[in-house]
């Protein structure tokens, strides 16, 4: 990427009641697929054009036609089951999985791209982290006998996904796995016989989709869960998954820096040397807006450890990833702004 400390979104962006009632299959019954469509381009339209007018350079959908950043898999596969807990939505594989809608994501950055002139970047889900979340020891074992064959079985898929987005012309690509982040944590490590063989797991599986596909941007996105105004899931700093970040065949690492969980920076010298760090550098959880000059000063604090034109600017995860993230539009396109006017700051500095 040319310009130095380019600005970026981790992917979604937050989703305001009209976008929620526009995704709720209860309303989608209600409207025909044309005027779905309609609607739904039309939102989307006006969530490019906020991250442009906040001078985002490297934009997404704001995710805005998925309920949720893992849920995508289930409109491209047939084999899950939907239901609603507390309010919220939750996938399961219950039935060997068979291609539903092969290509979506690609289509949807096709339509990304045909509303703005800038870098675009889209993110999948990692087979791991499905495997987490979408696979049920009762309900999913007569589809995939254990965790891990449904984890595999979902590399093809997308890596297919991955291979259209690539031929699409996106520029970025982002796997999302916030579950590796999490064996940072020791209490997340010990509730596994070996945490060690499942960060390697997860690893092996990211390469095996990622082998051999150029053209593109690959990044991962590494976080310790968001849970908006209630904060984060797992705590401690990156070392103990350092090796296997070293091993991961990316060009980019996005990785969140601002809660006080996060760590040292200085483990950003033991990532290789020909990768991109994706600075976690704007709080997307809290109601306290950053200031361009407090963002500032944390990229000149990773700046010890990194040279300028080894960083990207973003926020710590995306704004919205589920479907019960209430964090308001607004806020969030102030923050941006501010990503945006902290960038201009560093590179009259740095430039």
């Amino acid at each position: 990427m040319s310009e130095l400390f380019p600005t970026s979104v981790v992917g979604s962006m937050p989703r305001s009641q009209f976008v929620r009632d526009l995704l709720a299959p209860a309303h989608q019954s209600e409207l025909s697929e044309a005027e779905l469509t309609r609607r739904i381009d039309a939102a989307v339209a006006y969530i490019i054009s906020l991250q442009e007018q906040a001078g985002i350079d490297i934009i997404s959908d704001g995710e805005w036609r998925r309920l949720s950043y893992i849920g995508i898999i289930a409109d491209i596969m047939d084999g899950f089951e939907r239901t609603m807990v507390d309010g919220l939505y939750w996938h399961t594989v219950i039935a060997p999985m068979e291609s539903k809608s092969p290509g979506l994501v690609a289509r949807e950055a096709a339509f990304l791209k045909s509303k703005t002139d800038r870098k675009v970047k889209v993110a999948l889900p990692s087979p791991y982290l499905l495997g987490q979340r979408m696979w049920d020891p009762e309900r999913s074992k007569s589809a995939y006998p254990t965790r891990e064959a449904f984890m595999k079985a979902l590399v093809p898929v997308l890596r297919s996904e991955l291979i259209a987005v690539r031929d699409a012309g996106v520029d970025v690509v982002q796997f999302d796995d916030p579950h590796l982040c999490l064996f940072v944590d020791e209490r997340v490590r010990k509730t596994y016989d070996d945490a060690d063989r499942e960060v390697a797991l997860c690893v092996d599986m990211l390469n095996e989709i990622l082998d051999g596909v150029d053209g593109i941007t690959s990044a991962v996105h590494l976080c310790r869960r968001n849970k908006g105004r209630d904060g984060w899931v797992g705590e401690g700093g990156y070392g103990p998954i350092i090796p296997a970040l070293q091993r991961l065949n990316v060009d980019q690492y996005v990785m969140e820096f601002t809660i006080p969980v996060a760590g040292d920076l200085a483990v950003l010298q033991e990532l290789p040397e020909n990768t991109m760090v994706g600075l976690g550098c704007v709080d997307c959880r809290g109601e306290h807006v950053d200031t361009p000059e407090e963002i500032v000063s944390r990229v000149e604090k990773a700046l010890e450890f990194l040279p300028p034109e080894r960083i990207a600017l973003n926020p710590d995860c995306g704004f919205a990833p589920g479907n019960a993230a209430d964090i308001p539009i607004d806020e969030a396109y102030a923050k941006l702004a501010n990503e945006a006017r902290a960038a201009q700051i560093l590179r009259e500095r740095y430039g």
